[in-house]
């Protein structure tokens, strides 16, 4: 007997949930069109942001499922700090993210740099630096900046870059790794 949620999911598959909490499921990543496949039953984030003092540690995807309000709570996470602007994260951004992480080994929360950036925002990067890409994937949802205290910006590229799923560049001298979800691409040293 099977009892179903109000969500639809599983009693097994909630309680599966809870239990990630305590325990990642290892997932496996099949080289299949170039994207994610086989990510276990449970998908989870884990961040922290350096400019709001916000965390999170989100479980986003259960049983083949994304979960809106855990989506909905990622997308305000990754906001644009400077103008509280609020988009829609790609998912395969956080899929992107959430295998990296995984396959990094380690159970420290990214660090988000950037997630969203508002046009304003992309703007006043842009007139300070030169390596902010006037059509950014940041201004799409579809971009992170991240960084993580235990592994290098090599360690954490590579992992980005074995999943082939997604534009991957290494800021080594601000240590950090952009992901995103464009064409499978790499830059930087």
């Amino acid at each position: 007997m099977t009892e179903q949620s109000a969500g639809g999911f599983t009693r097994r598959g909630l309680l599966g949930a809870f239990a990630a909490t305590l325990v990642t499921a290892a997932p496996t990543y099949a080289n299949a069109a170039g994207f994610l496949r086989g990510s276990g039953d449970i998908r989870r984030l884990k961040m922290y942001s350096g400019r709001t003092g916000e965390k999170i540690d989100m479980i986003y995807w259960i049983e083949g499922e994304y979960i809106p309000e855990a989506l909905k709570e990622i997308n305000h996470f990754m906001r644009d700090w400077r103008t509280d602007d609020v988009k829609n994260i790609d998912a395969r951004t956080i899929d992107i993210m959430t295998a990296a992480h995984n396959l990094t080994g380690s159970s420290e929360p990214y660090m988000l740099i950037s997630g969203y950036r508002s046009p304003k925002t992309n703007a006043m990067l842009r007139a300070r630096s030169s390596g902010v890409a006037k059509k950014s994937r940041h201004l799409l949802g579809e971009a992170a900046d991240l960084h993580m205290n235990s592994r290098s910006v090599n360690q954490l590229a590579k992992a980005a870059s074995a999943c082939r799923a997604g534009g991957v560049g290494r800021y080594t001298s601000s240590s950090f790794v952009h992901m995103d979800c464009g064409p499978v691409r790499s830059w930087g040293s």
